[in-house]
């Protein structure tokens, strides 16, 4: 049978690489920011919301064109040219693209659907309100379902993590998912409320003594400063690093920055330590933190000394 009229290229309003492309570009652009910014997660809100219409359209770019009111933004999808007046092709709203995604992929499951809503929903409340939404939301609290969601959406179209945020990111992201998923870790909230039975057993003079102790601890020791969950007392976590370090030079000064993942907890107060990021997640003690140090430029760029030349001068009789 003839056809009369042949579409043409998909239109990048629609196309499935094109709107990957844009995810990418965000998921990039999240990455000029500290994991704990705001920015950082209003990026990976536009991130998700283009990968999510990318793994959409690659079904079909017609499962993410709006019929609500007409058929042409469908028509358009499809390849072909509207005659419509005064023609801008619309798409189904995000929340509409996680209810199908849920609907195809047995793999996207309501918990990724869930997320999407909520996360893009922050996004929402950022842009169009006066609304702070990602002020003082932890990154532990996002990351791991972000970066999991991610993954079954990537996969969907037969791309990978390491793809989509490059090597070390993607090593990340894997490790909070695992750490995530692990059920047993959810053991370390019993070992929590135990320590906190014992501190709140002890004399209000001696907590005050151990409190105190504690705080000089955490400040002279290596690591970096958090609440204890049992006795809110000062406490560190340790982890290892996930970035490379960064320089910056100012006023004849070198700020070195890195960030590391926490895997080792203690507390001095109450005596609890914790290992593992899985455990750590749990108690939601398991945020990247950044490490800083600030070296004099003429000393950080200075030459090392080099005696390998010289005999060893022993002056002693």
């Amino acid at each position: 049978m003839k056809k009369s009229i042949s579409p043409g290229n998909t239109p990048a309003s629609y196309d499935p690489e094109a709107l990957y492309l844009k995810a990418e570009r965000y998921i990039q652009q999240m990455g000029e920011f500290d994991s704990d910014a705001w920015q950082y997660a209003l990026w990976s809100s536009l991130a998700l919301e283009f990968l999510a219409r990318a793994a959409l359209a690659n079904v079909s770019p017609a499962l993410i064109a709006d019929t609500d009111k007409s058929w042409s933004s469908l028509y358009h999808a499809l390849g072909f040219t509207p005659t419509e007046e005064r023609f801008a092709p619309k798409s189904i709203t995000v929340n509409e693209v996680f209810k199908r995604l849920t609907a195809i992929f047995p793999a996207f499951a309501k918990e990724h659907e869930s997320f999407g809503v909520q996360h893009t929903g922050r996004r929402n409340a950022e842009l169009h309100s006066g609304e702070l939404a990602f002020d003082g939301v932890k990154g532990s609290s996002w990351q791991p379902r972000f970066y999991q969601t991610c993954e079954v959406l990537l996969t969907s179209m037969g791309v990978t993590l390491e793809d989509f945020l490059g090597q070390d990111e993607a090593k990340v992201a894997r490790k909070l998912i695992t750490a995530a998923a692990d059920e047993s870790a959810k053991s370390v909230k019993g070992e929590v409320d135990a320590h906190k039975k014992v501190w709140f057993s002890k004399p209000n003079n001696d907590r005050k003594t151990l409190i105190t102790q504690a705080s000089v601890w955490a400040t002279r020791q290596a690591g970096h400063r958090v609440d204890c969950p049992a006795c809110t007392s000062q406490a560190l976590v340790w982890g290892e690093p996930v970035s490379a370090a960064q320089q910056r030079l100012s006023d004849g000064a070198i700020t070195e920055s890195q960030e590391f993942l926490p895997n080792r907890f203690e507390c001095v107060a109450c005596g609890m330590k914790i290992n593992g990021l899985s455990r750590l997640a749990v108690i939601g003690l398991s945020d990247r933190y950044k490490k800083t140090q600030v070296y004099d430029a003429a000393e950080y760029y200075a030459p090392e000394d080099d005696y390998s030349r010289y005999e060893e001068d022993n002056n002693e009789p």
